[in-house]
């Protein structure tokens, strides 16, 4: 465990009290890219820049944003001579696969409770890399079932290792793993000033869990930096809204604070983080036609690769906005969160008995 790694550095050069307060163990490869795009724009509307920042390249193994929040969550997992972790999430959670694959590397198993979601590609590879590292999966068809089975799975791993998983909230979102993208917004900063390029207007980001969208207007505020982030809504809105984000803010900033009292303890500010419903479509990983538009042509001008859950949605948005005249002469950045790393050989290793029954469900039939 390391108290000044890659991934936080900006952080702590920022706010140097930090040092020694918060828990690390370096997983990632940061800075990821920032780069303009100069094709894509041709098919929107008036945008003055449009850059993306590419976090699917934090790792080799597994990349996209999770990877941020795990180098604390597992640093603090470590700390507490955790030999299990436990999170949550949907059948294709890519926050229960890629906590499978760093805490394998890190000596630990991982546990996955999971619950239905509507299928698509990406969740029989998910499913199949998490089996292939030796992840406990759990699948649950309710969520009043998934409380329970919590409680049990607890109580038998606390019997069998003589201790308790340690517990990792869905998507990372707690207020230690939302950190990692306060680290990120100074990150981008330092790259920004580094190149000196003025900052982006507006932020454009997937919201699931939270920790993302909330750490970076959280970060891009305590910065000083003027640009606000619009998170798009892709999981139903009692997991996701203003009054979450705004606990989570306020939790993150309170931690923040406590340990350097130099960070401010800054209130919520809706100026700063905008929350939009109206990509979500029916369903969380359900496809809609505006997703599917934006996949097609980020992949056409650009060679970037979306998915139809998270990154699909959070850029329909923006090429909305666009249309609509709402970005003219502004700078614009897409913060893609999807993983990059090639998963087929690892996902080739697992086998379909390696899942429980109510998950082979998810796997192409042979």
């Amino acid at each position: 465990m390391s108290d000044t790694p890659s991934g936080t550095t900006p952080l702590l050069r920022r706010f140097p009290g930090l040092l020694g307060h918060l828990p690390h163990t370096p997983i990632g490869i940061f800075p990821t890219p920032l780069r303009e795009l100069h094709e894509l724009p041709g098919a929107l509307g008036a945008v003055g820049a449009l850059y993306v920042k590419d976090d699917g390249c934090s790792s080799p193994l597994y990349g996209g944003n999770k990877v941020r929040k795990l180098e604390l969550l597992l640093g603090e997992a470590l700390r507490r001579g955790a030999r299990e972790v436990m999170t949550f999430g949907f059948a294709g959670s890519n926050h229960a696969a890629a906590t499978a694959v760093h805490a394998a590397t890190l000596d630990m198993r991982s546990i996955s409770m999971l619950l239905p979601q509507a299928n698509a590609p990406y969740v029989a590879t998910n499913l199949a890399v998490s089996a292939a590292v030796g992840a406990e999966l759990h699948y649950y068809r309710t969520l009043p079932g998934l409380v329970a089975g919590v409680a049990r799975q607890t109580a038998v791993h606390a019997l069998r290792t003589g201790q308790r998983p340690f517990v990792i909230a869905p998507g990372g979102s707690s207020p230690l793993g939302t950190v990692g993208f306060v680290a990120a917004a100074l990150e981008l900063a330092e790259q920004l000033e580094r190149e000196s390029l003025a900052p982006p207007d507006v932020v454009y980001v997937a919201l699931g869990s939270g920790g993302t969208a909330v750490g970076l207007a959280l970060g891009f505020a305590a910065a000083g930096l003027p640009t606000s982030v619009v998170a798009v809504r892709v999981t139903e809105v009692k997991h996701a809204n203003e009054d979450k984000a705004a606990k989570l803010w306020r939790d993150t900033a309170t931690l923040l604070h406590r340990a350097d009292p130099g960070f401010p303890l800054l209130e919520p500010d809706p100026s700063r983080l905008a929350l939009r419903g109206d990509f979500f479509g029916s369903g969380y990983a359900v496809v809609t036609p505006q997703a599917a538009e934006a996949i097609d042509l980020v992949r056409s001008r650009e060679g970037i690769r979306l998915d139809v859950a998270y990154t699909g949605k959070a850029l329909a948005c923006l090429i909305a906005d666009s249309r609509r005249g709402a970005l003219a002469g502004k700078r614009v950045l897409f913060w893609n969160t999807y993983n990059t790393a090639d998963l087929s050989s690892l996902a080739a290793r697992a086998t379909r008995e390696q899942l429980p029954p109510g998950l082979r469900a998810y796997l192409p039939r042979s």
